[in-house]
Formats: structure tokens, C-alpha cells, sequence
């Protein structure tokens, strides 16, 4: 299986430079049932990976000239703060044994994939719909001015640091419809922008975790490596493959892991 899981670490990458985002919700998924990770340790792991991932692919983004830095300030600093609240104080706080739902124990760890499972059927409905409206969305944009609205962007901003800190998801699904639909940016620069957001997110949480884990380098540093050789073709293959073909169908198999999750956790554990 590890084999399987180093393979999917590349196919993690592929999708982020294909699709701006996304893949890096499978990371935790990846490492718990495939490399065998314990749960807890395993949001650690996703917050070190998907940090230097997507600074690789906003990195692109920003030689493109797809970045809006005013936005990732207004957005960045209210998520970065409840990073360091879900780090420092809700995930430790979190008892290693919760409760029994009939014969099956509630661990922390049971509780976090349960979470996470429903994060991604979250995720996967943004997805399916944003596939559907964003040639709309964007066309409407591309001649729109900016709306830099901090108080409306406060609460998603306290959401997506949330969940990157408790779960080590990036929260692209929710950071592209916010700055699409409230700030009113084009969908691609929505898309670089929403990656040096999750860059900036993941790295404070990587290190508001140190020291309070062990981490297997070796074994980081190997995948963090296959994805961001994944980024790098994916941004070949994205002047070849249809965006919104590629999100429906991955949008379809995210539900289907979170429904896998919640069933496996459950049931099946």
C-alpha cells in the first residue's frame, strides 16, 4: 500500500496544477488508509504538504500575474488566527476517547476522519456546482471591479483557517466562491490567489505543530517531493485537458471517498 500511496501523493499534485486546488483534500485521506498514518498526526503531515505544494503552484500563479495580495491580506489574516486557535488550543482539547455510537468507539482520530468525511461530501458539492457556473461567473468578473470587503470576508476567512487547523485542509472550496462571489475577482486569479492563501494557512499550522508531534521525515519529505513533481505536470496538462471535465469528474470521486470515510469509520473500522 505504500507504494499505492506514494503514487497517489503524484496524482495529488497533478490536480492541483490542473485544477488550482482540491487535491490537497485527499492528502490526510491518503496518509491514514493508504501509508498508515494515525489520524491526528496525519493533519501535521497535510499542513507541511499542502504548504509547500501550493506555494509551488501560487508560485506559477504569480508569474502569470494571478495573485491578488490585497485579497490574500483580507482573507489571510482572520484565518490565520483561528489556524493558530485550532492548533494550539480545540485540537488538543479534543479527548482521545469521545463516545460510543452503538459498538463503535468515538476516538479522536474516528472523530476526525468522521469530520473529514464530511468535509469532502461538502467539498465535492461545491465542486460538482462551481463546475457548472463558473464560465458564467467568470465572464461576469472579467470586467468587474474588485470589491475589497474585509467584514464580509471575516467570517469565511475564521471558517477556512478553522478547518485548516483542526482537519489540515486547505478550504479551497470555500476561499474560490468567497472571493468570486464577494470580492468580485476573475475565477483564475480567484484560483491563484486561493493557493498562496492555503500556502500561507498550512505553513502557520505546520509550525503551530511542531514540537507537539513526532514527524517521520523521510517519509514527508518523500511525498511532499512526488507532489510537487505531480504540480509540475499538471501544469503541462492543463493546456491540454478541459478544467471543468477534470473538477465534475473529481468532484464525483471526493463524494464518493467521504461517503467511503463516514461508512469505514463507522462500520467498517
Amino acid at each position: 500500500m505504500e507504494i499505492v500511496g506514494y503514487i497517489t501523493a503524484v496524482l495529488i499534485g497533478v490536480s492541483l496544477g490542473l485544477i488550482g486546488g482540491g487535491g490537497s483534500i485527499l492528502t490526510v485521506p491518503v496518509l491514514v488508509y493508504l501509508l498508515g498514518v494515525d489520524a491526528v498526526l496525519a493533519t501535521g503531515y497535510s499542513l507541511f504538504i499542502v504548504g509547500i505544494t501550493s506555494f509551488v503552484g501560487s508560485a506559477r500563479a504569480f508569474m502569470q500575474k494571478q495573485v491578488d495580495f490585497r485579497a490574500v491580506s483580507l482573507f489571510g489574516i482572520p484565518s490565520i488566527l483561528t489556524v493558530f486557535i485550532a492548533r494550539h488550543f480545540v485540537l488538543p482539547a479534543i479527548p482521545d476517547h469521545l463516545f460510543l455510537i452503538g459498538k463503535t468507539e468515538v476516538t479522536k482520530s474516528v472523530f476526525l476522519m468522521l469530520v473529514f468525511g464530511a468535509l469532502m461530501l461538502s467539498s465535492s458539492f461545491f465542486m460538482l456546482r462551481n463546475s457548472r457556473e463558473e464560465n458564467i461567473t467568470e465572464q461576469a468578473n472579467e470586467e468587474a471591479v474588485p470589491q475589497y470587503k474585509l467584514l464580509s470576508l471575516l467570517l469565511p476567512g475564521l471558517l477556512v483557517g478553522f478547518t485548516t487547523g483542526l482537519l489540515g485542509a486547505g478550504g479551497g472550496f470555500l476561499i474560490i466562491p468567497a472571493l468570486v462571489l464577494i470580492l468580485r475577482i476573475p475565477m483564475k486569479t480567484a484560483v491563484g490567489t486561493s493557493l498562496l492563501i492555503i500556502a500561507i494557512n498550512s505553513v502557520f499550522g505546520f509550525v503551530f505543530s511542531i514540537g507537539r508531534f513526532h514527524f517521520e521525515w523521510k517519509l514527508l519529505l518523500i511525498f511532499t517531493a512526488l507532489a510537487i513533481v505531480g504540480v509540475f505536470a499538471g501544469s503541462l496538462l492543463s493546456q491540454k485537458i478541459h478544467g471543468n471535465l477534470l473538477k465534475r469528474i473529481f468532484g464525483w470521486f471526493v463524494l464518493l471517498m467521504g461517503i467511503y470515510i463516514i461508512v469505514n469509520e463507522l462500520f467498517l473500522h
